[in-house]
């Protein structure tokens, strides 16, 4: 399965201690070099940071072909996840905004966000979902009260 990630999704799963669903879920993901320069980026939290200095063996870094031009409206990160995933017809592309997404889905790409990586995670039995939302709470994500409520009730 090839999965191709934004930043967005990487660092809410890191900062809220889940990453380790990841390679159980996907066995590699993929980023392209403007996710890991934006993971790096003194503006990322420091535990990104020095997270992406040394990645683990499960994420790899590629560099994305040229972008298209319908894509110039998005930042670098979802602009290179994107190409990327088009480029090696990538299975999914973990992106969580909404600009973002409408463009992946428009090109024709199956998209996935934050929550719904920890609903395919507590789908199959790795995590609670109820503790796993907790956890992504604390951090700064942000999702509408009916759109987590509508997560729940389908469990």
């Amino acid at each position: 399965m090839i999965v191709v990630s934004d930043t967005t999704p990487l660092n809410y799963l890191l900062l809220s201690g889940l990453d380790h669903i990841l390679p159980a879920l996907f066995g590699t993901l993929l980023i392209p070099a403007a996710v890991h320069q934006e993971l790096a980026s003194p503006l990322a939290p420091q535990s990104v940071r020095v997270w992406i200095t040394e990645p683990p063996a499960w994420l790899e870094i590629r560099r994305a072909p040229m972008p298209l031009p319908q894509l110039a409206g998005l930042d670098p990160g979802e602009r290179e996840a994107i190409t990327l995933a088009l480029s090696l017809k990538a299975d999914l592309v973990l992106l969580d905004e909404a600009k973002g997404r409408r463009v992946a889905d428009q090109h024709g790409l199956s998209v996935c966000g934050t929550l719904g990586v920890l609903d395919r995670a507590a789908s199959r039995g790795m995590l609670d979902l109820d503790e796993a939302l907790a956890r992504l709470r604390r951090t700064s994500f942000r999702a509408s009260p009916k759109l987590l409520e509508s997560l729940r009730e389908q469990r």
